[in-house]
């Protein structure tokens, strides 16, 4: 396999697409030539359209240098016979102009300008050979206009398909990366600085209406301990379970990411601390009664600890947060696997180191 196609395969399909393309404009040219009398051009589309099948099936078969060969060595012969064989203004030489592109997307630094200079000598030799040479076997003037303005619509069509091509692509490009910013790739949640983002826009929305909101932090019981005994691939299998669980459990507009290792940042809007409280048991029993065994094919028990706050009027969400992993310090430590929600941070804990 190339090394090139796993660098940029969404090229590669669209030059095997462009390989049927070509033929059919070939099959085109055939039956224009035959009709013109000049058999030479005529036939040299046969052996073309025998050249972009083999293309089109090597780059099937991902043997991508071989197409690639086989379609330079075909446009470029192709232009030069056209050229030398009917004149310069039949626009035969336009398709080598098709390359510019191609190279800068398949080729880089030196060998990408080598490549571009080949080009731009072959362009300029056909100009000159035409500028001091007659045809060899000239058309009328209306069918050169002809054939010229057929060459000028394939290359204009074909420039827009790849124009369109390189477009999507930058468009699908940007998007994969805004996803790489923004998700877990484990989980496919929102990554730390994503859902720290949205939740401070949230926060936001709920002090400029004056509605609740309430952030949940959820800790994974014991969870070294699993990937100590079962293994780190069974560790991440967990980790993905509840990601597809609490997004099974709460509502499409609710924040949910993973906050790091195996804790998860939640925010609730338009939720007071009692519903959030409601919520949160929910989450545990739904994490709790989970069918581990059957997915982790390990019998093992799996539970949470949740810990809540409900936001205050125009405080920071490191606030909120902080009075979250208090209320979650106290689950883990009045036995794990339990909800607790608070709006204060307790006396007796406030100056407490809160390391889990």
């Amino acid at each position: 396999m190339d090394r090139s196609t796993s660098q940029r395969p969404e090229f590669w399909r669209v030059a095997q697409r462009t390989c049927i393309i070509a033929a059919a404009v070939d099959i085109a040219f055939f039956g224009i030539f035959l009709a013109l009398k000049s058999p030479i051009l005529a036939w040299v589309n046969v052996i073309s359209v025998m050249m972009y099948a083999v293309a089109y099936y090597a780059y099937g078969k991902r043997m991508n240098g071989l197409a690639t060969s086989l379609v330079w060595t075909e446009v470029v012969a192709h232009a030069a016979l056209g050229t030398v064989l009917i004149g310069w203004g039949s626009g035969f030489h336009y398709y080598l102009l098709m390359f510019i592109p191609a190279l800068a997307v398949t080729m880089r630094g030196k060998t990408a300008v080598t490549a571009l200079m080949i080009l731009f000598a072959l362009y300029a030799g056909l100009y000159l050979q035409s500028y001091w040479h007659e045809p060899l076997q000239p058309i009328s003037a209306n069918a050169l206009l002809g054939v010229f303005f057929f060459n000028l619509s394939v290359v204009f069509a074909m420039f827009s398909y790849l124009g369109f091509f390189y477009a999507k692509s930058i468009s699908s490009a940007n998007r994969k990366l805004n996803r790489l910013a923004s998700v877990d790739e484990l989980t496919q949640l929102y990554n730390r600085r994503q859902a720290k983002a949205l939740a401070e826009t949230e926060l936001s929305r709920a002090d400029r209406n004056s509605l609740p909101l309430s952030a949940m932090l959820l800790d994974i019981d014991h969870f070294k301990l699993i990937n100590d005994v079962y293994g780190h691939d069974k560790g991440d299998q967990v980790l993905q379970y509840i990601a597809k669980i609490m997004q099974r459990e709460l509502r499409q507009h609710d924040i949910i990411g993973r906050w790091g290792g195996e804790e998860f940042m939640i925010v609730l809007p338009e939720t007071d601390l009692a519903h959030a409280e409601y919520i949160g048991e929910r989450l545990r029993n739904a994490i709790g009664s989970h069918a581990w065994g059957t997915d982790l094919g390990h019998e093992i028990q799996i539970t949470a600890s949740i810990g809540i706050s409900q936001h205050k009027q125009n405080e920071t969400f490191n606030r909120l947060l902080k009075r979250a992993d208090t209320a979650l310090y106290m689950s883990k430590s009045e036995g794990r696997n339990r909800v607790t929600a608070i709006q204060e941070i307790p006396k007796h804990i406030a100056n407490t180191s809160l390391e889990r």
